[in-house]
């Protein structure tokens, strides 16, 4: 691809002569089957040897090239970032220049991660291309010779010190000297002297500000510390006096920074510049999206901002393409209820049914489904509202009301598009769910979501919503219902002995002579987890399977509590009974499954 006028990589080699038409031909063919870059595919076939093929990178992006297998790394210099700073922007300082820090980087062109090297390094940052191999091989070698950096410092932090402060937590204590650059530059009223300020700031001058260096830098930590974090959300929230930065990291919500009032207007200003939006209105709400490109991977930030009484506040979901390839068999579903997944996803007609609440992971379940199905003898369509993750060789439709597309009228069109699979994004109506069973009754198999506490009550939900009981009978095969639990850090892992009620909440009785050896283990808190105790979720399942009892059950118009009996009798796990499985099994605990599994009006028992 032609970037900014330079030629493509493959037609510098071939001009230099480290290639051949043939071979690059090849690697572009095997590139289509792949996810990996080019050069990488290269490389790994043969065709070019590494340092000719970075000499040339370099070339291409107009930096100078550092071979690290021959250069004498200064370690003084090296660690002056710790070993966690450098291992994930892949980056490490290994000389100094006019002025500035040089810096070997697999990545010269990461602007985030040169803005967060610059204001960690505190001088200019001057970026060289190296080797990744060689960099991470370079990057291991300075900190097992004696390299303690930063990272090593905090380790030795009391845990109560580094978890006082949460900016310093999350590296935001540099941000109130930007802040003030802010101040200076927007020549806005200081917190507090005016609180309409902000309602009265030009909108030109607005834009000026929100286009200047600091509210630039202060918008790009802000998003790229939030993927750092592996942020699911981004809370920009105005108070009366402030404003409050919140990442959403595994769920729960953590409060990373402060800013003054001030920031407030040129940040949002900065925000829906980036995402498309248009600055000048602030009585309405407003969407858009944000693409970055950051350590090698691409994330789409979908941005909502809508007006308060403090002013406008902005929340960014941040998608990453990457985490939908993860696989059914990473989602944390057990053997015995794998298998039985595997068995209905295969089957040529009917519908499947994912439930739960907003953030519970549906979407991603849904996709991992779609990626293990998908072949050049499937043909499956999506409609969705948003697409949220591109998938290759699916086609995939975006809702869109205002020109009369919405699901039901998608559905209509696509059973004449000769679909095997149909994904629809949410069933919200009659009209939506009726075309939906009749295309699982007609053939078809049909993905979808519903919002409802457990699996059993997927199917009182649709009679709900007006659906002929003897149709959901017919056309639902399965529903699944599942939550997100947090993953126990396995840095800080430690075995503890839960509370004896909790346990027997879940039905455990832990004085019972065959559970006196269950070990439970929880998190104690280390820089890894930034002293949560968790690090990553894991899913938490509920399968119900359609077979005659439950189908005779829903013609009748039985409650769920009575669909759920016999669900239980075919052997139906409920989410509680998986949850618990996973905590005795060490990937979670106790006391994080009762904040995710029992819900005021739920039936997870």
């Amino acid at each position: 691809m032609r970037r900014g006028g330079r030629k493509l990589i493959g037609q510098m080699l071939l001009e230099k002569g480290l290639l051949t038409q043939e071979q690059l031909d090849q690697a572009l063919e095997a590139q289509k089957q792949s996810t990996q870059l080019i050069g990488e595919i290269l490389i790994d076939l043969g065709f070019v040897q590494r340092q000719p093929f970075f000499e040339t990178l370099a070339e291409q992006l107009r930096v100078p090239f550092v071979d690290l297998s021959r250069a004498n790394v200064d370690s003084n210099i090296a660690t002056l970032l710790d070993k966690e700073t450098a291992l994930r922007h892949r980056a490490l300082p290994v000389g100094r220049g006019d002025g500035t820090i040089r810096v070997a980087m697999a990545e010269p062109e990461d602007v985030m991660a040169a803005d967060d090297l610059k204001m960690r390094l505190q001088v200019p940052v001057e970026p060289l291309l190296a080797d990744p191999a060689e960099l991470t091989r370079t990057i291991e070698k300075v900190f097992r010779d004696g390299g303690g950096g930063g990272a090593a410092a905090a380790q030795q932090m009391p845990r109560a010190q580094s978890a006082a402060k949460p900016q310093d937590r999350f590296g935001f204590g540099d941000i109130a000297a930007l802040a003030e650059t802010v101040r200076d530059s927007s020549m806005l009223a200081a917190e507090g002297e005016d609180e309409d300020a902000e309602q009265r700031i030009e909108t030109d001058r607005l834009a000026d500000v929100a286009d200047e260096a600091p509210i630039i830098r202060i918008a790009k930590v802000i998003i790229q510390r939030a993927v750092q974090e592996r942020s699911s959300d981004i809370h920009i929230e105005p108070a009366r006096n402030g404003v409050r930065v919140r990442y959403r990291i595994d769920g729960v919500l953590h409060e990373v920074m402060r800013v003054p009032k001030y920031v407030h207007a040129p940040l949002l200003s900065r925000v829906k510049i980036m995402s498309g939006m248009n600055i000048a209105e602030r009585r309405v709400p407003q969407d858009g999206r944000i693409h970055i490109r950051h350590a090698g991977k691409d994330y789409d930030l979908r941005v909502s901002v809508i007006p308060t009484t403090n002013g406008e506040k902005s929340v960014m979901r941040i998608l990453d393409k990457s985490s939908i390839q993860v696989g059914l068999e990473s989602l944390g579903i057990l053997p015995s209820m794998m298998s039985r997944v595997e068995k209905l996803i295969v089957q040529p007609n009917g519908m499947i049914l994912s439930t739960g609440p907003t953030g519970s992971g549906k979407t991603t379940t849904q996709y991992s489904i779609l990626n293990r199905i998908n072949s050049v003898e499937t043909n499956i369509i999506t409609i969705e509202d948003p697409v949220e993750y591109e998938l290759e060789g699916i086609s995939q439709v975006h809702v869109n009301r205002k020109a009369g597309l919405t699901f039901a009228v998608a559905l209509k069109y696509f059973l004449r598009q000769d679909p095997d699979v149909i994904l629809v994004g949410e069933i919200r109506d009659l009209e939506t769910s009726e075309i939906a069973v009749q295309a699982a009754l007609t053939g078809h198999l049909v993905l979808s979501t519903l919002h409802t506490n457990d699996a059993p009550s997927t199917v009182t939900r649709m009679v709900d919503m007006g659906v002929e009981p003897f149709l959901i009978a017919s056309s639902v095969i399965a529903s699944l219902s599942q939550r997100l639990a947090r993953r126990i850090c396995q840095d800080c892992k430690e075995e503890y002995q839960p509370r004896r009620d909790l346990l027997l909440g879940f039905g455990f009785d832990p004085d019972a002579p065959e559970n006196r050896d269950q070990k439970f283990y929880r998190g104690v808190g280390c820089e890894n987890c930034r002293f949560t105790g968790y690090r990553g979720r894991v899913g938490i399942y509920e399968l119900m399977e359609m077979n005659e009892e439950i189908a005779e059950l829903i013609v009748k118009r039985a409650s769920a509590g009575q669909i759920k009996e016999a669900a239980l009798a075919a052997g139906m796990v409920t989410l509680a009974r998986d949850g618990f499985e996973k905590a005795r099994l060490g990937l979670t605990n106790p006391d994080d499954l009762v904040r995710v599994v029992f819900t005021a009006g739920g039936t997870q028992g």
